[in-house]
């Protein structure tokens, strides 16, 4: 089995990149720019989602799935670059490997699809996007769903729910954290924590990502998600405790978000049963 990984160097691809490695799953990474594989058996192809030759399937050695991590313009979730420019990209980017003959896409989704939707969410309920990036990824979902009318594969949308781990971006809320502890910082500024939100760490997020591309089944959408709801002030906390930080937390130093609900998380049922 020959997995392809677009987005192969972010956050979510390396670990995903570790993950296949691990498993002795033959993997190739299309990445824009070109990095080290000392370390790895995987294999290199350079060049992006808006520049790419028309034998690029064979290039990339003619895999038996694609798992789509690539998106650019984050973690700027309103701005209308992700409807301009991503969307109309990735879909014809997409529709040209399916073309050449790519019969399984895993393509990761987010839980932004939802909308300003509280409580526990189930990939059945309508998706009602209120920022510019939830908009663009469900859209570019009902697409590939058209594109299957005329070209059989099957498509797996991973709605990812909120990550953290090592290597994310230094704006996340763990890497803001880690880095306030690892200065020196006697306080860290926050919300008010009360938000209710579902944290998963990208190292189980990677494992799901590589099962959902093993099964090579015609999933639709899942969620990727622990189904747990935490409030963001004990999420916050734990870590704290578990890495035996010494830090005080500054709560109501800025706003709640106006684009997130105040309290939702996953239904990951769907995805337990389709693993069990």
């Amino acid at each position: 089995m020959r997995v392809a990984v677009t987005g192969a160097t972010g956050f979510i691809g390396t670990n995903l990149r570790a993950e296949l490695e691990a498993r002795g799953i033959e993997n190739v990474s299309f990445v824009r720019r070109p990095f080290s594989t000392d370390s790895w058996n995987s294999s290199v192809l350079c060049g992006d989602i808006y520049t790419y030759s028309s034998d690029l399937y064979r290039r990339l050695g003619s895999p038996d799935v694609l798992i789509h991590l690539a998106w650019s313009g984050l973690p700027n979730y309103m701005s209308l670059h992700h409807i301009e420019n991503e969307l109309p990209a990735h879909y014809v980017f997409l529709k040209s490997l399916v073309q050449s003959g790519l019969s399984n896409l895993v393509v990761a989704g987010t839980c932004f699809e939802y909308g300003m939707q509280n409580g526990q969410l189930r990939e059945d309920a309508v998706t009602i996007p209120t920022s510019p990036y939830g908009y663009a990824k469900s859209s570019l979902q009902r697409q590939l769903e058209f594109l299957k009318k005329d070209f059989y594969f099957n498509l797996t949308w991973c709605r990812l729910f909120y990550l953290f781990g090592i290597r994310q971006s230094g704006r996340s809320l763990y890497s803001q954290l880690k880095t306030a502890v690892d200065s020196g910082s006697s306080m860290f500024n926050m919300s008010g924590g009360e938000q209710l939100r579902d944290y998963l760490c990208v190292k189980s997020a990677a494992a799901y990502l590589a099962d959902l591309a093993i099964l090579r089944k015609d999933v639709g959408a899942v969620n990727i998600c622990s189904g747990k709801p935490v409030s963001v002030r004990a999420l916050v906390e734990g870590w704290i405790r578990e890495n035996s930080w010494s830090i005080d937390l500054n709560l109501g130093h800025y706003p709640y978000t106006s684009y997130e609900p105040f309290a939702f998380w996953g239904d990951n049922s769907k995805l337990l049963s389709l693993l069990a």
